[in-house]
């Protein structure tokens, strides 16, 4: 097989042009550098089925939050579907293009580098799908803990505001990253890799602070604050006597439903992409040597992308008339009713 054109993978995990070793191809260490070639290509396609899992569980809650009407009402769940639907449909294209093995050459292969095989695209939706995770997240709390003043605050501008600045977010830092780092060498596409340890160092640092603890600092604090302000609103009419059984059923369920959002949510972020994190500070740093390939980057990413494809249902199928118009969609074979008599 030839060498692979491939991206170096994101957050400069890979220390090569093409992500394999450039020695000839003799004895063990000829078997060893095809034993991680077939390895990465099994790893790519089970992304590339992650991928398409991510397309159609995005695609079917945005249908749903359409056909609900919920569009709307709910434009910042709205927002991060089609981020994590935008993230999975170049997923399966850049991999899918990855696979085929593409000469690049001359501007078109520039381009094309610089786009898709590079994974740019694919981390425009993820990053900016992170970002508007930490969003959903404020806005829940302001709703919660400051309801009265959330109304003036959250205005309709306010919301597509929020909206276009994760996609900004997502879009200005990989495209930076990529402009200044993506190189054709022979005919292979390198991107992500800065001339110096130090700049790679550095830019794992921001992306590891801004795209990941801060994010779960966001999510742990916004929903235990959300949660002290239920409990101090349901011990406050306890103590006023004019709380019923009902009331107070409903209002530790309330407290029940805020927990195992906080702890999905926040967990389910953490474990997903620290596989990921820290392949790349241990790739980063050299602690791991990369010069057979880069499956561990692909077997990360799998894990990582599980969360893309989850996301739209730890949500959108929180809120009734979403789950109504899934239920409607679900086949089931209708018992015949048999005639009396």
């Amino acid at each position: 097989m030839a060498e692979e054109s491939s991206t170096t993978s994101h957050l400069s995990v890979v220390v090569t042009s093409n992500g394999i070793d450039e020695t000839p191809t003799t004895g063990a260490s000829g078997m060893m550098r095809n034993f991680f070639t077939v390895d990465r290509i099994y790893w790519r396609s089970a992304v590339i089925f992650i991928g398409v899992v991510g397309i159609v569980g995005n695609a079917l809650i945005l249908y749903a939050l359409l056909a609900s009407k919920q569009h709307k009402k709910l434009a910042l769940i709205v927002n991060q579907n089609a981020l994590d639907l935008f993230s999975s449909i170049f997923v399966v294209i850049t991999y899918a293009m990855q696979l085929a093995n593409i000469h690049h050459s001359g501007l078109g292969g520039y381009w094309l580098c610089f786009t898709i095989t590079s994974e740019n695209l694919i981390w425009w939706g993820t990053n900016g799908s992170m970002v508007n995770l930490a969003i959903v997240t404020i806005d829940r709390y302001l709703k919660v803990v400051h309801a009265a003043r959330s109304g003036k605050w959250l205005r309709p501008w306010v919301i597509y505001s929020a909206m276009a600045f994760s996609w900004f977010v997502g879009i200005l830092y990989n495209t930076a990253i990529v402009a200044v780092s993506t190189k054709l060498r022979r005919g292979y596409c390198t991107s992500y890799v800065h001339a110096t340890d130090l700049a790679n160092m550095a830019s794992f640092v921001f992306y590891l602070l801004f795209f990941y603890i801060l994010i779960i600092v966001i999510f742990v604090f916004f929903y235990w604050r959300i949660l002290v302000k239920i409990r101090r609103q349901a011990q406050v009419m306890a103590s006023h006597g004019s709380v019923s059984s009902s009331a107070q059923a409903q209002s530790h369920q309330i407290q029940t439903n805020v927990i195992k959002t906080m702890i999905l949510v926040s967990a389910l972020y953490a474990i997903a992409w620290l596989p990921y994190n820290i392949y790349a500070l241990a790739a980063t740093t050299g602690i791991i040597p990369l010069s057979f390939g880069d499956s561990g980057y692909y077997a990360t990413s799998f894990v990582a992308f599980i969360y893309t494809s989850a996301n739209p249902f730890i949500y959108a199928t929180k809120f009734n008339p979403v789950k109504e118009v899934l239920k409607k969609m679900i086949p089931c074979k209708k018992t015949p009713v048999q005639p009396a008599g």
